[in-house]
């Protein structure tokens, strides 16, 4: 989903703050037999989830390869196509039936999504629009025979099989014809964007997709409304999109054709460019308008392959420059980077440099925390503000400078959340936008020696808005908080979380490890929170029970407050006593700053478990002379709601 852009970010934090966030308290809500209970993990581990995180040793997941056959109709706005599916049945029971997702029902008007989407101020849409879409389905058949026994239900649709899928690697084979209207503004999903050279075609969830069966739910059947993303099988995509020969058209996939669709001065710079650590040019501005940058057909048709992935979108337009480079991956393999936008995107540090940033994103994150596995990252100039897919990514076209690396950084880091470790976006948004809001601070930071870096410190500066008590728990799915809450849950709040655990809590070396363990023992699977949760606890050897439940499972606001400082036997020179009160409901690390009357700074840092049986707790502080302030949290780096009364100054 798309990078919030500073101007939302920033209503979004004033909304939080024009409520009375908090009040000065003394009595402690605090309870620490709550905040440590022992009983956090409701289900033990099993043959298919291991209880150390890990998928156990009879772990399964069904599977989906794809072969589509589309077409792109310019002057109606329509795509046509042809999809066989084949479908492997892993689970251990017979499957008497399929569901499949109908994503582009979203778009009808008598849809659920349409009837919840507000009048105004949606990124889903305009509940006022008189645009009609939705797929039109045909030809249905199983394993090569026409059915007409399915039922569709808005975004889903359930087809009944003549006979059961056997479990445990029994095979089915699903073929329908569908077509549809690409709406102009799909869900800030997918679109056109008309441009001075033509139009761009933003092409996602454009197929029908069968949906997850596991061992979690069976069928993830969650209707498609608009804020829950994505819950997809992996399998192998063979696509072939045809398209008026005047257009370009790339996918999140390889090119197997290039000799039949580029000039032979293209497909040379095409070739050239894969090679090249620099951006090398393939279309230039002026050749957009020159009928001979384009082979001279009526149409084309572009070949694609991408394995092992759970989606595949597209994109097309007349309007493209398009240029590119490698990627060099870590085990020697490369990768190749491609950029397409109109003229409009192009100059004033704009798009020119996209392929230069999604170079870096995907070099970076490869060798930090998993190896790249896509042949190519297409970055596509799109009314889209910004959304992810298997290999391709659609951004705004309007997008510059630190604007630009931040949309394309985001949406290439989602290859690594939700694409490689395939986790329940339709119920989980957290555990791929905050993921991957917490990798993308990390990628900023090293990105050409910190060009687009403004973190200052390891300050945090959002906890008002963060932990505003109308704040709905980061683990509430999607669909069921408020829209404008989406940007403080699904992204800064676990992305602020996971920084906190990695920086304060764990430390980097030991949290890092961890978090690359579970992307390898996740990598194209389905994990649920609590895999994650079970993995960094038993990879670190920390228990962490309070900090899921705290931040992740409730709202708990966190307020520590110094309520004494004297001296020992009321004599300076023997140290300092210091009592620090646990108000809040959450609990936290202690670290302390004192400074004495010649200047000296003292820092103090307490473990977490000093509140495992208190809600108050003194400390002797090593000191020799008077103090005349004592300061808790001074790089503030912790979540404290009330810092009023983090500070004691001698009278």
């Amino acid at each position: 989903m798309r990078r919030f852009t500073k101007y939302f970010t920033m209503c979004l934090i004033a909304g939080a703050l024009t409520t009375q966030f908090v009040e000065a308290q003394t009595q402690s809500e605090y309870s620490y037999t709550e905040a440590f209970a022992p009983n956090f993990y409701t289900t033990f581990g099993n043959e298919y989830r291991s209880a150390s995180g890990k998928p156990g040793p009879q772990y399964w997941q069904n599977a989906a390869s794809y072969d589509i056959k589309a077409t792109l109709d310019d002057q109606a706005d329509k795509v046509r196509g042809t999809l066989t599916m084949t479908y492997i049945n892993n689970s251990p029971e017979t499957l008497d039936f399929v569901w499949f997702q109908l994503d582009q029902n979203l778009f009808n008007s008598k849809s659920r999504g349409q009837a919840t989407i507000p009048l105004s101020q949606s990124r889903y849409g305009n509940a006022a629009s008189t645009f009609e879409g939705g797929y039109q389905l045909t030809n249905i058949k199983v394993n090569n025979t026409a059915t007409s026994d399915y039922i569709i239900s808005d975004t889903r649709m359930r087809i009944n099989l003549p006979k059961p899928i056997p479990a445990k690697g029994g095979k089915v084979t699903f073929s329908m014809d569908f077509e549809f209207s690409i709406p102009q503004y799909g869900a800030d999903r997918m679109g056109i964007l008309p441009t001075k050279n033509g139009k761009i075609y933003s092409i996602a969830q454009w197929y029908p997709r069968v949906c997850v069966f596991d061992d979690i739910l069976g069928w993830n059947t969650h209707p498609y409304t608009g804020p829950g993303e994505f819950y997809l099988e992996f399998g192998d995509y063979n696509i072939e999109i045809t398209a008026p020969a005047n257009h370009i058209v790339v996918a999140g996939g390889e090119l197997l054709n290039p000799s039949e669709v580029w000039t032979p001065t293209q497909l040379s710079r095409y070739n050239e460019a894969q090679k090249s650590d620099k951006t090398v040019m393939i279309r230039s501005l002026s050749e957009v308008n020159d009928k001979n940058s384009r082979p001279n057909k009526k149409e084309l048709t572009w070949k694609f392959r991408l394995q092992n992935a759970h989606d595949i979108a597209w994109a097309a337009s007349p309007a493209f420059i398009v240029d590119g480079a490698k990627i060099n991956l870590p085990s020697g393999k490369t990768s190749f980077a491609l950029s397409v936008y109109p003229e409009e995107s192009n100059g004033n540090n704009g798009w020119e440099r996209s392929t230069e940033y999604t170079k870096a994103s995907i070099e970076h994150y490869s060798k930090k925390w998993f190896e790249y596995p896509y042949p190519v990252a297409v970055n596509v100039a799109s009314n889209v503000g910004g959304m992810e897919y298997p290999g391709l990514s659609f951004c705004g076209y309007r997008a510059k400078g630190a604007d630009l690396w931040g949309v394309t950084d985001h949406e290439f880091g989602h290859n690594w959340f939700p694409m490689i470790v395939g986790s329940n976006e339709r119920l989980h948004a957290w555990m791929d936008e905050g993921f991957n809001t917490f990798i993308n601070e990390i990628s900023t930071i090293h990105f050409n020696k910190g060009e687009y870096n403004t973190r200052v410190g390891a300050k945090n500066s959002l906890t008002q808005a963060m932990f505003n008590k109308s704040l709905e728990p980061i683990m509430t799915t999607p669909q069921n908080m408020k829209e404008r809450h989406i940007g403080i849950l699904a992204y800064y709040k676990p992305g602020y979380a996971l920084r906190l655990l990695r920086e304060e809590i764990i430390g980097p070396e030991r949290f890092d490890a961890a978090f690359r363990k579970y992307i390898e023992y996740w990598a194209y699977k389905h994990p649920t929170p609590y895999d994650f949760f079970r993995t960094i606890e038993n990879e670190t050897g920390e228990n962490l029970n309070w900090f899921w439940r705290g931040m992740f499972q409730h709202n708990w606001q966190m307020d520590q407050a110094i309520s004494e400082v004297r001296y020992v036997e009321m004599d300076e020179t023997k140290g300092a006593l210091i009592t620090v009160q646990n108000l809040g409901k959450l609990p936290m690390p202690v670290e302390i700053e004192a400074t004495t009357v010649s200047g000296k700074k003292i820092t103090k840092k307490l473990p977490v478990e000093i509140w495992e049986r208190n809600t108050s707790w003194t400390f002797k502080l090593e000191s020799t002379e008077k103090l005349t302030k004592v300061q808790l949290d001074p790089r503030n780096v912790f979540p404290d709601i009330n810092p009023e009364n983090n500070t004691w100054i001698a009278k």
